[in-house]
């Protein structure tokens, strides 16, 4: 391990923000010292639990993010937050401003704040979330908190990362029919009916219910629970607080934790994978095993299932 990767780390690990800001930003671009730093944090990128948020647009997942925050630091607890802002299709900027929701905890040295952008990579996170996410673990955070963009009904990649799923709802989602869509509303492990002084919380709360008892579930499998919340008055955080407690324990006593971070360290590995092999396509591009393969494949003469056996083997 290079000195300067080392003593990054360490200051990163003492709690110095700036250390933590440029591992992020070495993450985000893709820095040649990955390796390193990852074998820096080893077993300790493992320690957080994480919990993500996911939700329509204005749901309220910023707000119940920070008093989440808020919640954890009276725990005592070292918190980081991701929140992935959407990045525009057309110009590829962001305005990162989910934080701009967060800012009683602008100057916590136990919390470490990142507006991330998804940088067009669909799901409802960055591309470089999961490594970030070690970062912060691996930093000493006890909890850390991924905060979706605002998803629709398909955008469930959060699941694959987190160790406990909240999927915020609100009042107004629409009738029983959409509450039993296949989609987001499957991978919550807790809803957070959210603004729930307004009217119609009652039946989003009777829907949602009436949802999970429709699904299947094995002999002690985990039933979502559903908590109702008015985030911006700090109403019911304790109550999503004790559901994601429930969720851990659950989730030891199982085996089940386990067996999600074997899957989600899987994923990151065959994206390593992918992203490598990938980038060795890319150099083809410059040669002529590519361009004449694709060639034949637009004559006729080849078809593209054969030309990808032809370039795989290359690769090898």
């Amino acid at each position: 391990m290079s000195q300067d990767v080392r003593q990054l780390v360490d200051a990163a690990r003492d709690g110095d923000p700036r250390s933590v800001a440029r591992l992020i930003s070495m993450v985000e671009r893709n820095a040649a010292e990955l390796a390193e730093i990852a074998a820096a944090f080893g077993a300790d990128a493992q320690r957080a639990h994480v919990v993500g948020l996911t939700g329509s647009p204005g749901v309220g997942k910023s707000t119940t993010t920070n008093e989440l925050v808020t919640a954890y630091r009276r725990d005592g607890k070292r918190v980081g937050v991701l929140a992935i802002d959407p990045s525009s299709p057309f110009t590829g900027g962001a305005i990162l401003g989910d934080r701009v929701r967060m800012q009683d905890h602008a100057t916590d040295p136990g919390v470490y704040i990142r507006s991330m952008s998804s940088r067009g990579h669909l799901g409802g996170l960055s591309a470089a979330t999961a490594a970030a996410v070690r970062v912060l673990a691996g930093v000493g955070c006890d909890v850390v908190l991924v905060e979706t963009v605002g998803v629709g009904q398909a955008e469930v990649e959060i699941a694959s990362l987190a160790d406990t799923t909240l999927v915020l709802l609100a009042p107004g989602m629409g009738d029983a029919i959409q509450a039993v869509k296949a989609g987001i509303l499957e991978i919550a492990d807790v809803f957070v009916v959210n603004k729930a002084d307004r009217d119609g919380a009652d039946a989003t709360v009777r829907d949602i219910n009436g949802m999970i008892a429709l699904g299947e579930r094995g002999p002690g499998q985990w039933r979502p629970r559903v908590v109702k919340a008015v985030a911006a008055r700090g109403e019911g955080i304790d109550d999503v607080l004790h559901a994601i407690v429930e969720h851990r324990e659950h989730l030891e006593k199982t085996g089940e934790l386990r067996k999600r971070r074997e899957e989600r360290a899987a994923a990151e590995i065959e994206a390593l994978v992918l992203g490598r092999m990938r980038a060795r396509i890319g150099s083809l591009r410059g040669g002529h095993s590519l361009a004449e393969l694709a060639a034949k494949v637009a004559e006729g003469v080849v078809d593209p299932y054969r030309a990808a056996e032809e370039l795989l083997s290359g690769l090898g």
